[in-house]
């Protein structure tokens, strides 16, 4: 048993993770290149090797002739029958080739050859291996700045944290540990490439799998990211199992599991928001905390108006803008704010109002709702009036974004 070099294989296979049937080939093909280089040609070399023991031994196949022309291929009968008698003209003679023979340049090309495919073995390894962790979150290490890129130490390989990934303000200190989010490995002659990113909206994704177990189990679902990363990010949030609070899930305990992630963000504000099938609803959720008086959802062309109470529309816009922002790309939906006093100046409470009216009860884009009971008009009417607004009829709009409005007005 060849115990050294069945002891080395093992470590390779365990530090490296290149694999003992692959080395051994690598062997054989240096061994096989040797001889080329001692004998000059190597056509009619074998190798044979144990792949329990690493027991290997080099053979050279010579035909039986009465007249050698070439020594390398062929061997005299009398030579083949010294080595066993059964031997006759055409057979052939498996000749121990002696590996230590070999001159000091057919050694080196030898050696050269396996630690060539230790290499590329060892690039091929690792280049699958973070392949697979593509789209996923990983902890580095800050190693340096190169210019305004970081280079970030993940174990066996280096990653780059390009200044377009990195989120503004953020300053990173040499040795420091942060997470970071795979974008994208590629394959290259020295190893693999790693771009990995700090502003990507999955990455917020991955941080609440890590610190949500309802979310890494499937019990929650995040439906939709929208992220302006260092600022503040909206995530809608589902469940899948009734007795499941998706939100509170996502907070935890006073806060806990959301304040890990905001941590882990520095400082960056996370909203969440109950996900909902029905656009205006989503919409309405997503413009919190501010509070809306109603929406209008058009699905086709992703457009949304939304009326807002005076006091909540510079809330509902956000700072320069934000929250609005952050809402249009968390639903989808191109969104329209307006103020109550800006919709009245407008006709668009009017508008909202009968848009959707049609015969018998039935309503464009809402399906069927119930006309209102018999003496609700005169009951409701005059407090209407009084708002500005027009009277509800016995048709009259039954979304409930109107029934929210007209609690907003109606005393109860």
């Amino acid at each position: 048993m060849n115990k050294e070099l069945l002891e080395a294989l093992d470590i390779l296979e365990k530090e490296k993770n290149i694999s003992k049937a692959v080395m051994l080939e690598a062997i054989e093909n240096s061994l096989i290149t040797a001889c080329k280089n001692h004998f000059g040609k190597a056509d009619n070399i074998k190798v044979n090797i144990n792949a329990e023991t690493c027991d290997f031994a080099v053979l050279a196949e010579k035909e039986v002739v009465e007249q050698v022309e070439d020594p390398l291929v062929e061997i005299s009968l009398a030579e083949a029958r010294m080595m066993a008698p059964r031997y006759d003209l055409g057979d052939i003679v498996q000749i121990p080739v002696e590996s230590k023979s070999f001159g000091r340049i057919a050694t080196q090309n030898a050696k050269n050859v396996i630690l060539q495919k230790i290499r590329e073995e060892e690039r091929k390894s690792l280049y699958e291996d973070w392949y697979s962790k593509e789209k996923d979150i990983v902890q580095g290490v800050v190693q340096r700045y190169l210019k305004r890129n970081v280079s970030i130490n993940l174990g066996k390989t280096d990653a780059i944290l390009n200044e377009s990934e990195q989120v503004k303000g953020e300053i990173f200190q040499p040795t420091e540990r942060i997470k970071v989010y795979v974008l994208e490995v590629k394959d290259t002659p020295k190893g693999p490439r790693i771009s990995v990113s700090r502003t990507h909206p999955d990455l917020v994704k991955r941080l609440f799998e890590l610190e949500v177990a309802e979310v890494r189990e499937g019990i929650v679902e995040i439906k939709s990211i929208a992220r302006e990363a260092g600022s503040r990010t909206k995530i809608a949030v589902k469940s899948n199992d009734p007795n499941v609070d998706p939100v509170g899930a996502c907070v935890g305990l006073n806060g806990a599991r959301v304040n890990a992630v905001v941590s882990e963000l520095r400082g960056e504000k996370i909203d969440i928001i109950n996900w909902d099938d029905t656009p205006a609803y989503l919409i309405e959720n997503a413009l919190s905390p501010a509070k809306v008086i109603c929406v209008v959802a058009d699905e086709e062309a992703k457009e949304a108006q939304v009326i807002v109470p005076d006091n909540q529309l510079s809330l509902a816009i956000g700072k320069e803008g934000q929250n609005a922002r952050l809402s249009a790309k968390l639903t989808g939906f191109k969104i329209d704010i307006k103020s109550e006093s800006q919709a009245k100046e407008m006709g668009l409470l009017e508008e909202i109002g009968l848009q959707y009216e049609a015969e018998d009860g039935q309503y464009d884009g809402y399906g069927y709702e119930e006309p209102y009971e018999e003496g609700y008009e005169e009951e409701y009417g005059a407090l209407y009036e009084e708002e500005g607004q027009p009277a509800p009829s016995e048709t009259a709009d039954h979304n409930d974004y109107q029934r929210d409005y007209q609690d907003d007005i109606i005393p109860e």
